[in-house]
């Protein structure tokens, strides 16, 4: 797995490294995670919003971007003693940072598609690496918490829908549409026509898939948890009963020892 990781440039901190970079690695996490989420905005404002606030809020996201990927990578070159072989497994946030700096400065379009591709595809990945994750916080107790986050990312899908297809004309069908496109069932009753709405369907696609594989995944936890309580108390109960077996034959060697001594 962790070969696997370098060959797409996210191999994180090389192995036998200095303590203090994976505890740096670990608290950065989540953070670099949400960064990266803010590319999708920042897509969206400068292709929907040709000019206006929303173009320079979208320019100023790349420009955040930038700064916080530039900021971790080199801070975590400090904090390793390997600063080549980092570089080495984590190139890809090399092009992330190439990507961001082409798209905040606005030089060539033909190069600014190749810059938020690039971005896009690390948030993607990224994204993997969050949900490989979520395996360890997978647990009889985590499906209210799954179908809560659901409902949020159903609530906001259903806004952006609305947002950004102009044959949308409510919440209500955005949310809709929103359900359909991220349970991949698309009735045809509703459909994104401009490029944001589809891209924005590919994400809600990705994002329906996830969500579904993770509350599947939580109910199928908690039968298994139920399971697993049984065969504990049934383990409980063979201990408990060779415990006292094991205390009798003591008792009867004892007695037979104290006859024999007679």
């Amino acid at each position: 797995m962790h070969n696997y990781r370098v060959l797409i440039g996210m191999g994180g901190v090389p192995p036998h490294d200095h303590p203090q970079a994976y505890v740096w690695e670990q608290r950065l996490h989540w953070v670099m995670v949400a960064v990266a989420l803010l590319a999708l905005p920042a897509f969206y404002f400068e292709e929907v919003a040709t000019n206006g606030l929303l173009h320079h809020v979208g320019q100023a996201l790349d420009g955040f971007i930038l700064l916080a990927f530039s900021a971790e990578f080199f801070w975590m070159l400090r904090q390793t003693r390997h600063p080549r072989l980092y570089v080495a497994h984590n190139w890809l946030d090399l092009l992330i940072i190439f990507a961001a700096a082409v798209s905040f400065a606005g030089v060539a379009s033909e190069w600014v598609p190749l810059a938020r591709l690039l971005r896009i595809a690390y948030v993607s990945l990224v994204l993997a690496r969050a949900l490989g994750s979520m395996r360890n916080v997978l647990s009889p107790t985590s499906l209210p918490y799954f179908l809560g986050w659901g409902a949020v990312t159903l609530a906001l899908a259903g806004a952006g829908f609305y947002w950004l297809e102009p044959t949308i004309h409510s919440y209500g069908d955005g949310l809709w549409l929103a359900f359909v496109t991220g349970a991949t069932v698309g009735y045809g009753d509703f459909v994104p026509t401009t490029p944001a709405s589809r891209f924005f369907a590919v994400i809600m696609v990705i994002a329906g898939f996830a969500m579904l594989s993770l509350v599947t995944a939580s109910i199928a936890a908690y039968f298994i948890g139920e399971d697993e309580k049984i065969l504990r108390r049934e383990m409980h109960q063979d201990i408990k009963a060779l415990r006292e077996e094991v205390a009798k034959l003591r008792e009867d060697i004892a007695d037979l020892a104290g006859k024999r001594l007679e």
